[in-house]
């Protein structure tokens, strides 16, 4: 009777410990999922930066520097490799870019190119859908890192090899603050 109840524990104990690996794979696959739709936009709007850069220099042609630190962004955030270093550059990109569109409001006929207007949409529109894949990550990467922290599950992910991810925070003071209009 002994043996039967020592056995019945032990595939217990394993079937717990199945459990927790399954619950614990799926939440990775979560977070890569997520990060994988924050590449996805940030693509898109790579892909869109060139033709925005290009619209406005045919307007503005003495704001070169402006331009040059806009695609030297451009390419630091794609050549960004982790989230961390994704989201320096990311707040750099989203620096540069408001600069871009200073230079696109002190030029009248570039505010009403259609081009423009359609371009400046688009990227607004990817920088929307980039803070809401932003969200759904970082919710995914709370949801994994407390699946791992949490006992007894924290066992069997550190036996397991899971380790705590990181979010895709905000890193520069100057980013986090309002953005301030004046006129």
């Amino acid at each position: 009777m002994g043996l039967y109840i020592a056995l019945g524990v032990i595939v217990l104990l394993i079937l717990v410990a199945i459990g927790i690996y399954n619950s614990l794979i799926r939440k990775r696959n979560r977070v890569d999922e997520a990060w994988s739709d924050i590449e996805v936009q940030m693509k898109r709007r790579y892909d869109l930066i060139p033709n925005v850069v290009e619209t406005v220099k045919g307007y503005a042609a003495h704001e070169r520097g402006v331009f040059e630190n806009v695609t030297k962004a451009r390419s630091a955030a794609m050549g960004a490799t982790t989230p961390e270093e994704h989201a320096r550059a990311e707040n750099m990109l989203t620096n540069t870019l408001k600069s871009l569109f200073a230079v696109a409001e002190a030029y009248p006929d570039l505010k009403a190119n259609a081009n423009f207007l359609d371009l400046q949409r688009e990227l607004a529109d990817t920088e929307n859908k980039i803070q809401a894949a932003r969200r759904f990550f970082n919710g995914v990467v709370l949801e994994f890192n407390n699946g791992i922290q949490v006992f007894p599950t924290n066992i069997f992910a550190g036996m397991l090899g899971f380790s705590k991810r990181e979010f895709f925070d905000l890193e520069e003071e100057q980013a986090k603050q309002p953005v301030q209009v004046k006129f």
